[in-house]
């Protein structure tokens, strides 16, 4: 079969429980194992001999002849070091360790996060390698924080996580239906008309937004969910609320894996296999059960009225600092499980009546045995006849759904539009008032000039407050983008498209304060110019503001790097220096500067009239002009490119940054490692 047929049946994956709306079942259903549901050919999640290390540069000093020589040196750190284990459909496979033993660098390998080229090992499912587009569409990844956007309620949180997740021929109310059913399947019941909140905003608890996070990511069934300390920042009982919700999850037919800081021992009681890490290397592989039993044959029993799983964590660390400590509990973990038959390579699938099912199969079984028997669906050739594409949306609608999303925020949290229309009202007041009325005059001219440029240079610097709109919302763009909710081409079309009534609007009320009272020259046609060239002016402000805002992953960082570049814009524009006093090695600047186009727009809008007279007097006895539109024209040697061209310039270089914040977003936003 080719990559093609077998990723389109894949993609089945995208409508598993689609139109399934059963609720959650009891706390006591979780705790027997009789009760768990089960593919007619189980998943199975093994990993061989895992091994992952990266580079480490250090400054060398070597000895010169004269003065001392430093170079950089490289040395290998060993992150993962032939990790071995499995993970079954209906059970948890949780990763313990102490800070820094490895527990997020395995997270990411088992789910595809690490490229191949640096990864040694294998990771298999049911015996198949999984492609990464595949991998993709079977599985979740929960990151450690909770990245959700704190205006949106529990209910509409998950709604548009199903409105891009899952196809577009899928109806509303199933759909709908869909996210009742986790809401219930999470014990979110409660919370679901509640804004999600943050630290300025109340909202739902820690736990029941740790829940929200889970949701989001399992809306679509995955077979695989894999989460980074999923209880990590949450008390006792939310912890154990969440762990048992994750073996609520793991119990209806998903693999979990998931790495754990230090859980308590009831949370211990819901996994059903520990991996022990250590500086990358297994210390325990094996059952919750069976752990006493391997602490007695080490030689170190669990004292009298001790858990377990601390006094465990506590014994390696104290071998850590032993010489050979680590060594010896590390080697005696081998021995052990080859001794209790626990070893994973010794893994076996189940067979059905026909033998045993390919990965494909295995995915359209369990559609046809969970999907609702009113449909097509039913039919277990599906998976070879059903297609749909990498994404489930088409480009626009994905665009439609994230404007929808983006206009829900901005009406329940209005202030920064608000404060978007005081500070230009306010600014357009001052230098209407400041600038009252201009007169025909040299000294009017200039400074008629003088405003132009502030005008512009203001639009510029106002516009960087967006850098923290998209830095504050990079992770969640990271985690959307990871497993592809949309398209990054979609996302970039959005940013674009919802900023224009905003740009629109601040454009309208900037030039009906300033041109009429300031007493600019050409009428209404002039007005619409100097509107269109503040409106353009923001466009390419915006645009080039969110090119930096896609560089760069801290808010400091970004004026830090922004607000120089358009100061020497701003400098290069033809301002403070005419083009032709510019040095000939720095004129490729003055082209390239952003500011240059609308400035020189604005002044040739105000002054390129034939038959404009600026100022009037005596000349050999006749009345004359003695100073014209044009002469001011020549004089800021403004003459090379038309007003209307420099338009198209500044709408052509908001288009240009748009596109390198698209390619930032392509090639800078992966959640991979090398």
């Amino acid at each position: 079969m080719t990559r093609g047929e077998d990723t389109a049946a894949l993609n089945i994956q995208v409508e598993i429980e689609l139109e399934e709306t059963a609720v959650c079942r009891d706390d006591d259903d979780l705790e027997e194992p009789s009760k768990m549901k089960t593919s007619i050919t189980p998943f199975v999640l093994v990993f061989k001999n895992l091994t992952y290390s990266v580079n480490k540069f250090k400054a060398v000093t070597l000895p010169g002849m004269f003065c001392r020589k430093e170079s950089m040196s490289s040395k290998t750190k060993l992150l993962l070091n032939d990790i071995s284990g499995e993970a079954r459909e209906g059970e948890i496979l949780a990763i313990l360790g102490p800070s820094g033993s490895g527990k997020t660098t395995l997270i990411d390998a088992l789910a595809g996060r690490i490229s191949k080229e640096s990864l040694k090992g294998s990771v298999t499912m049911n015996g198949e390698n999984v492609e990464s587009a595949v991998l993709k569409r079977i599985s979740a990844y929960t990151m450690q924080d909770d990245l959700l956007y704190p205006m949106l309620t529990v209910e509409e949180t998950l709604m548009f996580s199903a409105e891009f997740r899952l196809p577009r021929t899928l109806s509303k109310p199933k759909k709908l239906a869909r996210v009742q059913a986790v809401i219930d399947e999470l014990g979110l019941r409660d919370a679901a008309k509640t804004i999600v909140g943050d630290e300025g905003q109340r909202g739902i608890s820690g736990g029941e937004r740790r829940r929200v996070s889970i949701g989001v990511d399992i809306i679509h069934d995955p077979i695989l969910l894999f989460l980074d300390e999923p209880t990590s920042g949450l008390d006792s009982s939310c912890a154990f609320m969440v762990a048992k919700v994750l073996q609520r999850i793991a119990r209806s037919g998903r693999i979990v894996v998931m790495a754990v800081h230090q859980p308590s021992s009831r949370v211990v009681g819901l996994f059903d296999k520990l991996i022990f890490l250590s500086h990358g290397e297994t210390v325990y592989y094996g059952s919750p059960l069976n752990l006493s039993l391997f602490l007695s044959d080490f030689g170190r029993p669990i004292p009298e009225n001790d858990e377990s799983t601390e006094f465990m964590l506590d014994l390696y660390r104290g071998l850590e600092g032993v010489v050979g400590g680590r060594k010896s509990i590390v080697e005696f973990n081998k021995s052990w499980q080859e001794a209790q038959s626990l070893h994973p390579h010794s893994t076996n699938y189940p067979n059905d009546e026909s033998g045993s099912l390919s990965l494909k199969d295995a995915i359209s079984a369990r559609i046809s045995r969970r999907t609702l028997v009113d449909t097509d669906a039913a039919d277990s050739s599906i998976g070879l006849a059903w297609t749909v594409s990498e994404f489930a949306n088409p480009f626009w609608l994905d665009i439609t759904m994230l404007v929808k999303r983006s206009s829900r925020i901005s009406r329940r949290k209005p202030e920064l539009l608000v404060n978007h229309i005081g500070a230009s009202v306010a600014l357009s007041s001052v230098l209407a008032n400041l600038f009252w009325n201009l007169d025909k005059t040299e000294v009017g001219v200039q400074e008629r000039i003088g405003f132009f440029a502030f005008l512009v240079t203001a639009i510029f610097f106002g516009s960087t407050d967006v850098l923290a709109v998209f830095i504050q919302e990079r992770y969640i763009f990271m985690r959307e983008t990871a497993y592809n909710a949309y398209r990054r081409s979609s996302y970039n079309i959005y940013r674009s498209i919802v900023v224009i009534p905003r740009l629109l609007l601040l454009a309208v009320l900037s030039s009906s304060i300033s041109f009429w009272s300031i007493g600019l020259y050409g009428g209404f046609p002039g007005f619409l110019f100097y509107f269109l060239s503040i409106f353009l002016s923001l466009w390419a402000a915006d645009s080039f503001v969110s090119l930096v805002s896609g560089l760069v992953t801290q808010v400091i960082l970004g004026y830090i790097l922004v607000l120089p570049i358009i100061g020497v814009f701003l400098l290069f524009s033809g301002f403070f220096i005419h083009r032709n006093r510019i040095p000939a090695y720095w004129i490729w600047f003055h082209y390239i500067s952003v500011v240059k186009y609308p400035f020189q727009a604005m002044l040739l809008n105000e002054f390129d009239y034939p038959d404009l007279c600026l100022v009037e007097g005596v000349k050999d006895q006749n009345k004359s002009c003695l100073l014209t539109g044009l002469d001011i024209v020549r004089k800021q040697d403004v003459t090379d490119l038309s007003k209307w061209s420099c338009l198209w310039i500044t709408l052509g270089l908001g288009i240009f940054y748009r596109v390198l914040f698209y390619l930032s977003l392509l090639f800078g936003s992966r959640n991979q490692r090398k």
